[in-house]
């Protein structure tokens, strides 16, 4: 048996089904034995690829560093770019924590029905590698080329050719879905 243990239930479900088996417990005390048995709360991690890893992965990789690499040294830009997870508009929970001063809360709906939402956001970021900076174009409508194109010309107009005032090319890393689809032509 492996050492590693899992499970993606909470302590609401694992108190069911141990119920289920005829275990009675309660979640506070669950969570007690969970945490003697060294047991933590983690999240999950993508690290499996698939099967079907292309022959000359890795040369792909060697190659968009060399580029990278060529040009940091002329000077000019390296960006990263890609549309970020699209989220509802309005008073809902989002992971992450906030400073707030004790005894105030931020109350949000308790669920995350598209009927409650004013809206769809779509943040489409730009990665500046050289300057280690980000910028996020927020956009309403829908993930397309257009929108990853107009999102780096912002950029550009924003920050970069301030950024990089004798740039005379520019190197994009993309990823290949949605607007930075390679079947499309911008």
């Amino acid at each position: 048996m492996s050492l590693v243990q899992w499970t993606c239930k909470s302590l609401s479900h694992l108190v069911k089904a141990l119920a289920a088996q005829g275990h009675h417990i309660k979640k506070s005390a669950l969570a007690e034995l969970l945490h003697q048995q060294k047991f933590s709360l983690r999240a999950n991690k993508k690290t499996i690829e698939g099967k079907s890893q292309h022959p000359d992965r890795n040369a792909q990789f060697e190659y968009i560093d060399e580029q990278c690499e060529k040009f940091k040294k002329k000077g000019d830009p390296e960006i990263s770019v890609d549309c970020k997870k699209k989220e509802f508009l309005g008073n809902f929970k989002n992971n992450g924590q906030e400073w707030q001063a004790k005894g105030e809360t931020t109350c949000v709906n308790v669920y995350d029905f598209p009927s409650l939402a004013d809206g769809k956001v779509i943040p489409y970021g730009i990665y500046d590698l050289v300057h280690k900076t980000g910028f996020v174009n927020v956009g309403i409508d829908h993930e397309t080329a257009e929108f990853a194109v107009e999102s780096i010309r912002r950029w550009w107009h924003s920050y970069g050719k301030m950024l990089y005032p004798d740039a005379k090319e520019m190197l994009f890393t993309v990823d290949g879905g949605g607007g930075n689809s390679s079947q499309t032509p911008l």
